[in-house]
């Protein structure tokens, strides 16, 4: 397996290429192995009526596409960093969100459902995005990370309100990633983060909206 820590500095780059290629096809068509971390370890299973079960279950395919977005979005960024640190700093933000991404295919397994049949698009706009980003500079780059990360938890924070009050276990999942999102946001912030104007950032929310109402369905 790819060491998804492995600063790019020391990949040519046809293996950046390669490796680049194996990340975006673990993240869209692999089933991550279960976690033995997950925040919804040791949490009891209620019962649910169907109706709060399906709503759950789409609530945690948004949130499982939405890993898929945030890894992509690192990644495009990452390849094209300048600087190096930049670089390994964004692909361990996207390795942590690889732990989400499990967290989430796990409890769409044991909501007898399934991740978002548009991963491969999600993926590919926002690597497309990240790239973009990343192109622009570094400060830049690191300002959507920003923008990302407090977009996230306010969608997250809308989830726990709209979870069941018994599916403890999503709860506990959404909660701990809340958590994690605002620290990676923090962190960017801190590593010199530019400040994105304000139609982009509209921009970003349309764009997730439009990818939240059809992951819900899809």
């Amino acid at each position: 397996m790819t060491d998804t820590t492995m600063p790019l500095r020391r990949l040519s780059g046809l293996d950046r290429l390669l490796d680049q290629a194996d990340r975006a096809l673990r993240t869209t068509l692999a089933r991550p192995a279960l976690v033995e971390d997950s925040p919804a370890v040791g949490v009891d299973e209620a019962p649910l009526e169907d109706s709060d079960r399906r709503h759950a279950a789409g609530l945690m395919r948004i949130n499982h596409a939405g890993e898929v977005c945030a890894q992509a979005l690192y990644e495009g960024q990452a390849l094209v960093a300048r600087d190096p640190q930049i670089a390994d700093h964004l692909l361990h933000a996207a390795a942590e969100e690889t732990r989400h991404l499990a967290w989430c295919d796990a409890r769409l397994r044991e909501l007898d459902s399934r991740p978002s049949r548009l991963n491969g698009l999600w993926y590919a706009g926002s690597f497309a995005l990240g790239s973009v980003a990343g192109l622009a500079g570094d400060q830049w780059s690191l300002a959507f990370v920003v923008e990302t990360e407090r977009q996230v938890e306010a969608h997250l924070a809308e989830h726990l309100d709209e979870l069941p009050a018994d599916d403890k276990r999503s709860r506990a999942i959404v909660t701990q990633m809340m958590e994690d999102e605002a620290r990676h946001g923090r962190e960017a912030a801190e590593a010199g983060a530019a400040e994105l104007p304000g139609w982009i950032r509209a921009a970003m929310a349309g764009t997730a909206s439009i990818m939240k109402v059809l992951a819900y369905r899809v």
